[in-house]
């Protein structure tokens, strides 16, 4: 098959890793990098066009790997290819309503999924109502628009909570605020959901003074064996979702595991090396699954 990987850097581990396990299942491999792909729209001949004017035609899947700075016009390309007929491995709807932190959170609630309690407000007016509303202070802030960890605070007094949002409101910034899990000391769990079924498993730890447990941020991964309802929870997300490939964060507290996000381009370099797992290799055979793809003898 030919497999298009549509992401934005092709030196990164997680990206290098998928091209790698194509071209080891016998796969023609093509990195697009979304900057140099753009579109003709119509009807009865709809293309995707490379640096150069290179038609995109011959695609039997595309990996989209959709860093958020791209979200709209990566969306858009994804959107593209599905109306030639590509096969997404995750679709171009399931991944802008994963990257709606609010829309997500809903979502998933609705779906019985627990999550920690979370409020969002438009109106600086409203603070001190909306800290309550999440068990007040310590509480976590969140932009919108945050990802990695990055745009995430944690507010350790009643005061502190409200500075913080009322600075990010006077920004214009939306946010979420989250009661506080202390009870996790700075520990999450990362469960790699491919084609409805947990692969890989990690716990990622905040390093100390950090309460963010992301690889970004410092944080570190080792091998977990999560719990049959945690595995549930996961499972239960991605298809909540519509995601074929996500990085589910799951938090343990006193009343049980809690979902915190549901990430549609999670990285490979912390799971893979934890657990020694072919995660990238995972990902190809979901594509083979869907197409009922068969190697050459």
């Amino acid at each position: 098959m030919k497999i298009g990987l549509l992401a934005s850097n092709p030196n990164l581990y997680s990206n290098r890793r998928i091209m790698e396990a194509g071209e080891e299942r016998g796969h023609e491999m093509v990195f697009l990098n979304i900057k140099n792909c753009y579109m003709k729209m119509d009807a009865k001949n709809p293309e995707v066009h490379f640096r150069g004017g290179n038609v995109l035609s011959d695609l039997d899947a595309v990996i989209p790997r959709i860093r958020p700075s791209m979200t709209f016009y990566g969306c858009a390309l994804a959107r593209q290819f599905e109306s030639m007929g590509v096969f997404c491995l995750n679709s171009a709807s399931a991944i802008r309503q994963s990257r709606d932190k609010l829309h997500s959170l809903q979502l998933l609630f609705e779906s019985d999924i627990d999550i920690p309690v979370t409020g969002f407000a438009n109106s600086p007016l409203e603070t001190d109502d909306l800290i309550n509303m999440v068990g007040g202070a310590p509480l976590i802030i969140k932009l919108l628009e945050g990802t990695q960890g990055k745009g995430v605070v944690l507010a350790e007094t009643k005061k502190a909570a409200e500075s913080v949002i009322n600075a990010f409101k006077s920004l214009r910034a939306d946010i979420l605020v989250q009661e506080f899990i202390k009870e996790a000391n700075g520990k999450d769990i990362r469960c790699f959901v491919v084609d409805g079924k947990v692969v890989a498993s990690i716990q990622r730890e905040a390093e100390p003074g950090e309460f963010r447990a992301n690889i970004h941020q410092g944080g570190t991964a080792s091998l977990i064996i999560p719990t049959a309802e945690e595995k549930r929870i996961a499972i239960k997300a991605a298809k909540c979702m519509d995601l074929k490939v996500a990085g589910v964060d799951i938090i343990r507290s006193l009343k049980g595991p809690l979902l915190l996000e549901v990430n549609s381009s999670p990285g490979l370099e912390g799971i893979e090396g934890a657990t020694g797992k072919d995660v990238a290799g995972l990902m190809i055979g979901a594509i083979e699954k869907k197409l009922k793809w068969r190697q050459a003898e």
